[in-house]
């Protein structure tokens, strides 16, 4: 029995959790440019091929493997651009999308029983896919069948994702702790090496700032770049720290903990990304209301402020940190809230104040005079037009809400810290961060999952069902 658990442990090992993800990042990166344009389409089929093999092993394999995908896949990609070529497709970023979709085939046989469908959770994501379905349908009009597919898997895929971790979620906090472990060793990396990427931009980032229209990552310029990480832009890298730094903070408290905070919260100030820290913060304090985690919380909040102090007195970043620190009780000298009001005004302005929406089409921002989008609700006015952009934002509201009560009807630390997230994602996050598209909205879905359990959900309608059946004879008989 011995041999047989040798054996087999080292076998489970190479199978299992995230290691296939994690191989298959470090051969793309090491052969990919070698194999030129030809690594793009295998690194797709490989993640698809790693999505399926870890939903296989589990649920939390699958989570953990996508969230080492959705943080390194645009790092391997700009490694390969260099050798390659810049991809203004950017093809080998739909793996990621492909992998969080690999549960497809399982959720078909989960929801097609009764019983699942008896959950009242899934009212607002199919409003949600459907609202996704009428953008879609916009740019196939317009004869853009190219957006109308990109636009379409990049919203639909997290959403879905997020229903097929629902249905197997449960209320024992195993999927967040999943989730905490995989930040403990995502964080210092992405952490360390956004350190070193604002003191001097490597070869390959610098390549793709030049290309990508992305204005709000800075120049590429050593103590210029706005830290973006091994990640597509500073809110998407500062999103997913101050997520890793909150779950790490509650669930993973310890030695080895504080060696992963340490860079990814240097990280997280040198984005510069002023949402992220808000969200954080509201977390926080929302914790604090809670008895367990309260002294947690307190712990927390005095690390960040210690941690943002050190930052500020004794390393040379601090006078570009203090800048941005101040600008938050700026108000009208805040150029990049005008900025999100000018868009409000210049919507309300345009012809039929977009109505009926222009569908999933592309704006280079990086031309002059286009509008940049921020904030979910822009981005709902824009591409669906006010009537369905108001469902989908109230649907999306809604999905927020009952995930934040995860914090009084799960009330252990798993359950509070789901909520915090969940709180700060719906009031911080959806005004200012588009958190229905890509690796945000697979974040946001994931932790809206977590938060209302398939057990969660289900269980109260059952009762309330069943309160009702028993309570027909009494109605129709007279009695009370």
């Amino acid at each position: 029995m011995n041999q047989g658990r040798l054996k087999s442990g080292p076998v489970d090992f190479v199978l299992s959790g995230w290691l296939p993800t994690a191989l298959l990042l470090i051969v793309t990166l090491v052969v990919g440019p070698a194999l030129g344009g030809l690594s793009r389409p295998l690194f797709v089929v490989g993640c698809a091929a790693a999505g399926w093999l870890a939903w296989q092993r589990s649920t939390a394999a699958h989570i953990q493997s996508a969230i080492l995908l959705f943080a390194f896949a645009p790092f391997v990609r700009r490694v390969v651009d260099v050798s390659v070529g810049y991809d203004a497709a950017s093809i080998m970023l739909i793996g990621p999308m492909l992998f969080i979709l690999t549960p497809l085939p399982s959720l078909w046989t989960l929801l097609s029983s009764r019983e699942q469908l008896r959950d009242p959770w899934l009212i607002a994501p199919a409003i949600v896919l459907a609202c996704i379905a009428y953008g879609a349908m916009l740019s196939i009009f317009q004869n853009d069948w190219m957006s109308a597919a990109t636009g379409a898997l990049k919203w639909a895929a997290p959403v879905l994702y997020g229903i097929a971790l629902q249905q197997r979620a449960k209320s024992d906090g195993e999927l967040v702790n999943a989730m905490a472990r995989i930040f403990l060793v995502v964080l210092p990396l992405t952490g360390l090496y956004g350190i070193w990427q604002y003191v001097d931009p490597p070869s390959w980032d610098r390549f793709w700032m030049n290309y990508a229209s992305i204005l709000s990552a800075g120049y590429p310029l050593p103590y210029m770049v706005r830290v973006f990480s091994t990640m597509n832009g500073p809110a998407t890298y500062a999103t997913f720290t101050a997520t890793g730094l909150l779950l790490l903070g509650f669930l993973r408290p310890g030695w080895q903990s504080l060696i992963a905070l340490a860079p990814a919260a240097l990280g997280l100030l040198l984005s510069l990304y002023r949402t992220g820290w808000i969200a954080l913060a509201v977390a926080v304090m929302f914790c604090m209301v809670f008895q367990s985690t309260r002294r947690r919380a307190l712990a927390t909040g005095l690390g960040i402020v210690g941690a943002a102090t050190a930052a500020v007195l004794f390393t040379p970043f601090g006078e570009v940190i203090t800048d941005r620190l101040q600008s938050l009780g700026s108000g009208s000298e805040d150029g990049s809230g005008n900025e999100r009001l000018e868009e409000f005004v210049t919507l309300w302005n345009t012809p039929d104040s977009m109505v009926v929406g222009s569908g999933f089409s592309f704006t280079d921002i990086g031309v002059a005079g286009t509008m940049p989008v921020d904030g979910q609700i822009i981005a709902s006015w824009l591409t669906l037009g006010i009537p369905v952009g108001l469902l989908c934002l109230a649907a999306y509201i809604w999905v927020g809400v009952w995930s934040t009560s995860a914090a009084w009807r799960m009330p252990t630390k798993e359950g509070v810290v789901l909520g915090a997230l969940s709180l700060g994602g719906i009031l911080i996050h959806l005004p200012l961060t588009s958190i229905s598209s890509g690796e945000i909205s697979a974040l946001f879905w994931m932790i809206f999952a977590m938060a209302c359990p398939h057990d969660q959900t289900v269980r109260p309608a059952e009762d309330a069902a069943m309160s009702l059946q028993q309570a027909q004879p009494g109605i129709r008989t007279g009695r009370v």
